[in-house]
């Protein structure tokens, strides 16, 4: 298995062999556990090229929590310049920031350009011969509307997709890429990047606890609020994404490394129903439900709806003239259920159920033939951790990349002793 870096600082990576990176993170929204991950991949900027910080949050997050954490780096910044010339200077990182989509599009999957997607654009039109890693903590919106106004950049493009509760707020804008864009390179991670926290040596100073508090806590700005974060316990599981790229192999997700080991995504994932459903109805879990609801007489375009699924989870409903339309991902295994909001009388306040159940591993001996560069979790029971499917790929790995982290939060205490 290929280490990109073994040990603290150890390559001395040119330009051009660093992979280009860009991060779409839900940082400051509905995703704390971003923070974590922010720190985790600005100490390892110095092996990556990194071009894109875009905020892409659920809630109240915006570009401005990226830059609070640039900030941590620049205390840290004269430390870890000891350590490796290689870290990018924080004037530099905050110039990859930018502000992405803060709400979902609807049905349609893209709506109008951000700062963000256009900067995906501008980076992936560089003449430089890297693949673009795009790593997605957030949402898929901003990549959709990347892809829509710039389609010709597909070939450039590697997706790293933190999936699960991710996919289920950003599905519209996955079904776009899913539809009208098959021949996208892309992991879906749903649940192997639990790993990076759950399972695997958790003994003594690898626990998630006992990490924070003494490997973090007390080193440096960054280590400081990592520690600060999630109540000292460590859940950086975006990080699986970054650590793809660091150990394994980058271009074949079917190899082991730190980010996962991915199987070929299968056909027939989405599921479509045209009335209102009930328990008895199944959905696969991480899968689609998509609704096409006949359209009640007398409804017209001036009538609004909407759909609160699991009482929680807003959901953007499109009339098409004939249907209303609307989508789902569940990312867990059970009953969830969904009520209808309306201003035409005789549609506000149904609503109805379904059952999402967790896919079998026979369904992996089916790739989809129009999907043949998309990646997703390894359904083998052997390789779960409990119901997070893949997650050992990942934990297997915990008290390397552990021990690598550990000495880079190392860095931001102390100068390289001379």
């Amino acid at each position: 298995m290929r280490l990109l870096l073994p040990i603290f600082f150890a390559l001395a990576l040119t330009a051009q062999t660093r992979p280009r990176v860009i991060v779409t993170s839900g940082i400051g929204g509905g995703d704390a556990d971003d923070f974590q991950s922010m720190v985790y991949l600005l100490l390892h900027s110095d092996v990556l090229d990194v071009e894109g910080l875009i905020s892409s949050p659920y809630g109240g997050g915006s570009a401005d929590q990226i830059r609070q954490v640039i900030d941590l780096y620049e205390e840290d910044y004269p430390n870890l310049r000891t350590h490796s010339a290689a870290f990018p200077s924080p004037a530099r990182l905050r110039a990859a920031v930018k502000q992405g989509a803060r709400s979902d599009p609807g049905p349609t999957g893209v709506s109008t350009p951000t700062e963000g997607s256009e900067w995906m654009i501008q980076c992936a039109h560089r003449s430089d011969d890297r693949p673009l890693h795009v790593l997605v903590w957030g949402g898929l919106e901003d990549l959709a509307q990347a892809l829509h106004d710039a389609p010709e950049i597909l070939p450039k493009l590697r997706v790293y997709f933190i999936g699960g509760p991710n996919k289920m707020w950003s599905v519209n804008a996955y079904n776009y890429l899913e539809e009208l864009h098959p021949q996208l390179w892309i992991i879906e991670a749903n649940s192997t990047y639990w790993g990076w926290f759950t399972g695997g040596e958790q003994q003594g100073p690898f626990g998630n606890t006992q990490f924070v508090s003494t490997q973090a806590a007390g080193h440096g700005a960054l280590g400081r609020f990592f520690a600060s974060q999630l109540n000292g316990v460590l859940r950086m599981g975006d990080a699986a994404s970054v650590g793809s790229l660091l150990s394994g192999d980058p271009d074949n997700p079917e190899r082991p490394g730190w980010g996962g080991k991915f199987v070929p995504v299968w056909d027939q994932r989405k599921t479509r129903f045209y009335r209102l459903t009930s328990d008895a109805d199944v959905v696969e879990r991480f899968g689609v439900a998509e609704f096409y609801l006949p359209l009640p007489a007398g409804m017209t375009a001036r009538h609004r709806a909407s759909v609160l699924l699991d009482g929680r989870v807003p959901v953007a409903v499109q009339n098409t003239g004939r249907s209303l339309l609307f989508r789902f991902s569940p990312p867990e295994a059970r009953v969830w259920s969904y009520t209808i909001r309306s201003d035409f009388p005789a549609l506000d306040g149904l609503g109805g159920s379904f059952t999402a159940v967790a896919p079998s591993a026979q369904r992996m001996l089916r790739p989809a033939a129009a999907h043949a560069n998309w990646w997703t979790d390894d359904l083998d029971p052997y390789n779960a951790e409990g119901v997070h499917c893949g997650a050992k790929h990942v934990n297997r790995f915990r008290r390397q990349y552990l021990d690598d982290f550990a000495t880079r939060l190392r860095g931001c205490q102390a100068p390289r002793p001379y």
